[in-house]
């Protein structure tokens, strides 16, 4: 299992960390941000494909920040992707 921390850009949550495991999420955990959206979605991401989660979630927008905090999970996801193949 590996854990990765992304720093997210344009959103309230200050960090994201993410425990996967052949390419599936076990855990996500979310530093700063809504905490209620926070741990609802990684409830709903847990044991996910970083692949559907990703597809699931770029492109969210909060308000006219030009992404979200989904988005975010999907670009760090997208970021682990380049990192770890």
């Amino acid at each position: 299992m590996k854990e990765f921390r992304y720093i997210p850009s344009g959103v309230c949550a200050r960090e994201m960390i993410f425990s996967i495991d052949n390419n599936i999420i076990v855990n996500a955990i979310t530093i700063g941000g809504c905490p209620g959206n926070s741990q609802g979605i990684s409830k709903l991401i847990k044991g996910m494909n970083i692949e559907e989660v990703i597809d699931k979630l770029k492109g969210i927008n909060c308000g006219n920040r030009g992404t979200s905090c989904p988005d975010q999970i999907a670009r760090g996801l997208e970021q682990y992707k380049k990192e770890n193949n």
